[in-house]
């Protein structure tokens, strides 16, 4: 019969050493607070040019919409107020008379936003009451 030889195990210095691992999760997190920490040091340079920009943006947008809507309840009061004056049922008198409230509401109260937007928001200029 073989003799069977058992093999020991070599010592520290020749055991095969484990491959390195990268943790590419940490380096991506790091490079991301990076990123986050220079745009919080560059956003108070920015943030005035950026708000008043958006402030003018916002009050061109709400003109246009005050144009349109004008234009709009002109339009569609008149046709009410034909469909009132000219129309032989009284239940189509009613609808255009409550189709005509409707339209007079909803026109004031667009303009009594833009009344809120230019006379009441300087008085909360920065946060504080400057009234």
């Amino acid at each position: 019969m073989r003799k069977h030889t058992v093999k020991e195990t070599p010592p520290d210095q020749y055991r095969k050493r484990p491959r390195r691992h990268i943790d590419y999760m940490k380096y991506l997190y790091t490079a991301s607070l990076v990123i986050t920490l220079l745009a919080c040091n560059i956003q108070p340079v920015m943030a005035a040019n950026m708000w008043d920009k958006a402030s003018e943006i916002m009050k061109d947008v709400y003109n246009q919409i005050v144009l349109i809507s004008t234009i709009a309840a002109i339009v569609t009061a008149s046709v009410a107020l034909l469909m009132m004056n000219f129309s032989k049922s009284g239940k189509t008198v009613d609808e255009s008379r409550a189709w005509l409230k409707r339209i007079i509401i909803t026109w004031a109260i667009l303009n009594g936003l833009g009344f809120i937007m230019a006379y009441i928001t300087p008085f909360f200029a920065g946060g504080k009451w400057t009234g």
